[in-house]
């Protein structure tokens, strides 16, 4: 019997309800669970990231099959989600809960996200400059159980575009 291989990707793009259901979307993602990335504190809640004060980010961490999607390939589905030529910011939301990140697992998710970002800073595809952050993923904080699916269990997306 053949065992999976399950790699991990975490991304940040904004309100992470819109990104866990993009990613849910594509083929090999086994889950996105959203939560908190890039901070210095443990086990944040929903308010203390949104008023920016802990340093993290509303992250998606998604677990898939790299037999069937890459991480480049998720890399194109994450600049498709959102506008990564802005600080944070993204759409009506505001501060640093909301900026543009990968956080890498490995050198070589390192080297592919670096890659990925500077062919897509040439490509001319955006007006402004990419301001993606790169940096290793440390911890990443589960949100609370009424985020995860928020999207599919009926919750109102916030338009960001």
């Amino acid at each position: 019997m053949n065992e999976r291989t399950i790699e991990f990707a975490t991304f940040a793009a904004g309100r992470f309800w819109e990104v866990e259901a993009t990613f849910r979307e594509v083929e090999g993602v086994l889950d996105a669970i959203v939560g908190y990335a890039g901070g210095h504190l443990e086990n944040p809640t929903h308010e203390q990231v949104r008023d920016g004060t802990t340093g993290h980010a509303e992250a998606v961490q998604v677990h898939f099959d790299p037999s069937i999607v890459t991480y480049e390939e998720l890399l194109e589905v994450f600049w498709d989600s959102h506008d990564p030529t802005t600080a944070n910011r993204q759409g009506s939301d505001i501060g640093p809960p909301y900026r543009s990140a990968i956080f890498v697992h490995s050198p070589e998710q390192e080297r592919v996200a670096r890659d990925s970002k500077s062919r897509v800073g040439r490509s001319g595809r955006f007006r402004r400059p990419v301001v993606t952050e790169i940096v290793a993923a440390a911890s990443f904080h589960r949100a609370e159980e009424y985020h995860q699916r928020y999207l599919a269990k009926g919750g109102q997306a916030h338009g960001r575009r």
